[in-house]
């Protein structure tokens, strides 16, 4: 689907006239046959066919993580104003539901670390233990609260060890809505004119579906509302449960990527059904096909792209990124950090490990294996990076 120079992986050329981010090529998500309900499910086989659509993103594509994480207090539209105005190709979001069936956006829906929920007495009883995709978690959760309520709490910083910085912005936003994020996406794409690309994860799609709140129902259609549904719409899902992007697929026309995690682990709605497979599996030329059947990318984890040895340090590239490009699938891993405690041991740097490591020699190895794009909590870094790989 993307678009590659003869030349080799570290010089791009642009699709299309007009497109010119950083001297990298084009993005191409590929559509296909329509299915049931009219939106494309599948894509055409030929990467520089006739019958796919193109999203005009640069190769490498910066997604800002959760906003700019690394910054702000994750999921706060101070944190998605600052990635876009770093300059972030797409910022993104990751959707839970309220009491009342709002969409809004947070990691989890515990909310005991991102909010200061644990600071309102008259929230004290609503703290409980529950078990998230066969996880027990004790705190506050977001299916327990209206919007309303959710109202009067406050984001604050997930990792304050780590990132004490951004703690001096706690309490200075409250959970954005779904619906609030894509009127400031739209308000920031008329004054910039162009528009505001979102990355839309569902969250625990089947345990929510099983409490009566299904997401992706409410997502198309929401979707729909601000014209985002289409298969040129400057937004992309994503899910680690296959099934919810195939839900999706069957709702709306936007393009879809499937999540991986680690590769012996399972999505859990392949626990819940009973289907064997785990990511090595779905990571595997056949696993690769099935999900180019209703997706057009997937987003590993980096550990899937290049592995790590017992002390931390890079080994050889798998083969992943050829296998999903020979299916026509973009890559887009995730998650690239600043800090030492997050980096490969090849690139800490000093004893300290909040501290910045060498950032740009591990965005370097991860760009040189041909991957598409890469969500970072710190848009400003990948994107100089990503301006070095083009360059070279």
């Amino acid at each position: 689907m993307t678009e590659r120079a003869q030349a080799g992986p570290g010089r791009r050329t642009m699709l299309g006239a007009g497109a010119a981010v950083l001297g990298t090529a084009a993005l191409g998500l590929a559509g296909g046959p329509a299915d049931a309900a009219g939106n494309t499910a599948g894509k055409v086989s030929e990467r520089h066919g006739g019958h796919g659509f193109r999203l005009d993103l640069p190769v490498p594509t910066v997604i800002g993580h959760r906003g700019s994480s690394g910054y702000r207090p994750e999921h706060t539209i101070g944190s998605y104003q600052l990635a876009l105005d770093m300059g972030a190709h797409i910022i993104e979001q990751d959707l839970v539901p309220t009491r009342d069936g709002h969409l809004v956006c947070r990691h989890e829906n515990d909310i005991t670390a991102t909010t200061d929920v644990s600071a309102h007495p008259e929230f004290a009883s609503r703290r409980t233990t529950k078990k998230v995709d066969g996880v027990s978690l004790t705190g506050w959760f977001t299916e327990d609260f209206t919007l309303a309520e959710l109202k009067t709490l406050r984001a604050k910083e997930r990792i304050p060890g780590t990132r004490q910085k951004n703690t001096l912005y706690d309490g200075r936003w409250e959970i954005p809505t779904f619906e609030e994020v894509l009127r400031w996406a739209d308000r920031e794409g008329r004054r910039r004119g162009k528009p505001v690309w979102l990355y839309v994860e569902t969250k625990h799609p089947t345990y929510f579906r099983g409490l009566g709140l299904g997401l992706e129902e409410p997502l198309a259609k929401l979707l729909r509302r601000y014209g985002r549904h289409r298969e040129q719409s400057p937004l992309i899902l994503q899910s680690f449960e296959p099934g919810s992007i195939q839900r999706l697929a069957r709702l709306v026309a936007t393009p879809r990527v499937v999540l991986l995690s680690g590769a012996g682990s399972r999505p859990w709605d392949f626990v819940t059904s009973g289907d064997p497979r785990t990511v090595a599996d779905l990571v595997k030329p056949e696993g690769l096909k099935w999900m180019a059947s209703f997706a057009q990318g997937i987003g590993p984890t980096l550990d899937l792209i290049i592995p790590k040895d017992a002390s931390g340090r890079l080994t050889a590239p798998t083969t992943l990124v050829d296998d999903a490009h020979a299916q026509d699938l973009v890559l887009h891993p995730y998650t690239m950090r600043n800090e030492n405690n997050f980096l490969p041991a090849d690139f800490r740097r000093g004893t300290d490990p909040t501290a910045y490591g060498d950032a740009f020699g591990a965005f370097q190895a991860y760009f040189a294996t041909g991957i598409d794009g890469i969500f970072s909590d710190h848009p400003d870094t990948a994107l100089l990076a990503a301006a070095d790989f083009a360059a070279k």
